[in-house]
């Protein structure tokens, strides 16, 4: 980042960390997390903080707030300048009092910028805002909100030998935590105390007090809802005999997520038509990931991984024909109407999908759900998440298609219909020569019913190294 905004000349970078926040109209304050930018320039896990990167020396400034003796009274004494110099290493550390003059001083010399973040997520569409405090009008004429922003987030794509072990961690945690739950879930249980026992071993086990989104605890029919666990669905079904679950969970760690779903039949025991379809998903993610190197366009990854379900779907007796053909007809998108996956890191959904200079969005079905289009390079970490529902909208819209209903299989429809739907995500590094699958969960079907029999996790021997998981 410094390297490339200081052949710009001399100037400023000024990040504004997030502020402490309270709920409503209330004095309740949410446990705080950083703003990502902010974390990821200078890793500063408190609220209400401002950095400064002087260009083109690199060097960091903090300036923090400096509260009174009512602050201290209730929340503790405040660090010291020194502390925080030596836990951020930065340069220096200067009261919040003093921002205002220091910018001043470094927009001296006529060419001099200050670089502001601004830009729209391609994912949220929410815009990043720049910096603001009180007397920064003052210097709109030195004011660069062009730059920043694609340059931080083409930096974040790409993650370095630090993040990726933190990555490790997290993805490792939140793995364990899907193996106890798996091993602990039984018909007769809540979706939510799914969801707390995979919380508590994250909190217990590994420190991790946030997680990476909400999770989504589906059972039964719930999974054919992708963003189940939302307030008007808050994982509150009762887990029946013969249900299947779908848990996309993961904990984070210093700001950096994990993003795993397992699936798994809550009584051990997967049915013929439930065996069918895992299996189609499993070897889709198996075709993926044998698949990835740099060079790859994320786009291929798609159309493999809706090639492999097609082709399972079609052992299963719900579907004839040719792959080819039910791709043109966008049948993949049916089973699969989201992306094969996304970019991760200090955000679950990470930055730097549509930046400028990379391939365009899609318009096809299910194409246009993917959250990158990028060619693959090394350090990137993305999720691979195939998937299989039964959505009885996109199902009835496909049975009103003659493009589509002539490949479905009427009378073995109903049979698929009301159980969900499965999802297999991992998380997985591009490597030089190929990529490290960092999640540690059991995928293949013996795997998944020794686990939920009380088998040891994870085994001596990978009988699946295709996945390339790390033991």
């Amino acid at each position: 980042m410094v390297s490339k905004l200081g052949e710009t000349g001399t100037g400023i970078i000024l990040l504004q960390g997030g502020k402490q926040t309270t709920r409503y109209d209330t004095d309740h304050e949410p446990i705080f997390r950083q703003e990502s930018y902010f974390h990821w320039a200078f890793g500063v896990s408190e609220a209400d903080v401002y950095g400064a990167i002087s260009l083109p020396s690199g060097n960091a400034t903090l300036f923090v707030p400096q509260h009174g003796i009512d602050y201290e009274i209730f929340c503790g004494k405040s660090p010291s300048s020194k502390s925080i110099k030596e836990k951020y290493g930065v340069e220096k550390v200067l009261p919040l009092e003093e921002l205002s003059n220091y910018v001043t001083s470094h927009l001296d010399q006529s060419e001099s910028q200050l670089h502001l973040l601004s830009g729209k997520n391609t994912d949220s569409g929410n815009m990043a805002m720049p910096a603001h405090y009180e007397g920064i009008k003052s210097h709109v004429g030195k004011m660069n909100l062009e730059t920043l922003f694609s340059c931080i987030a083409d930096c974040r794509v790409y993650k370095t030998d630090a993040e990726v072990e933190v990555m490790r961690y997290t993805h490792w945690v939140s793995s364990m935590a899907h193996v106890e739950v798996m091993r602990s879930c039984k018909a007769g249980m809540m979706e939510y105390q799914l969801e707390s026992l995979f919380q508590h071993h994250t909190y217990t086990h590994g420190g991790c007090r946030h997680m990476s989104y909400t999770c989504i605890c589906a059972c039964g029919p719930n999974p054919a809802v992708l963003h189940y666990g939302h307030a008007g669905a808050p994982n509150n079904r009762l887990l029946q005999n013969g249900d299947l679950a779908l848990l996309d969970m993961g904990a984070e760690y210093h700001c950096y997520a994990s993003d795993i779903t397992c699936s798994f039949p809550v009584n051990g025991r997967f049915t013929k038509d439930q065996k069918c379809v895992y299996e189609a998903v499993l070897n889709a993610q198996i075709a993926v990931i044998k698949s990835i190197q740099p060079g790859v366009p994320w786009k291929d990854m798609h159309r493999a991984a809706e090639r492999a379900i097609l082709k399972g779907l079609i052992g299963a007796g719900l579907l004839v024909g040719n792959v080819d053909e039910m791709i043109a007809a966008d049948v993949g998108a049916i089973f699969m109407p989201h992306g094969l996956g996304h970019l991760i890191g200090v955000d679950t959904h990470d930055v730097g999908g549509y930046t400028s200079g990379t391939p365009t969005r899609s318009m096809r079905p299910g194409l246009r759900s993917l959250r990158t289009a990028r060619i693959l390079k090394e350090g990137m970490v993305l999720t691979v998440e195939p998937g299989c529902y039964f959505i009885d909208m996109l199902l009835d819209i496909a049975m009103m298609n003659p493009e589509q209903s002539k490949f479905f299989v009427q009378h073995r429809l109903k049979d698929f219909r009301g159980i969900g739907g499965i999802r297999l995500e991992d998380g997985v590094l591009v490597t030089k020569n190929g990529c490290e699958n960092l999640t540690i969960c059991p995928r293949t079907i013996t795997e998944v019913i020794d686990v939920m029999s009380g088998g040891v996790w994870p085994p001596e021997e990978d009988v699946m190294p295709e996945l390339r998981r790390n033991w």
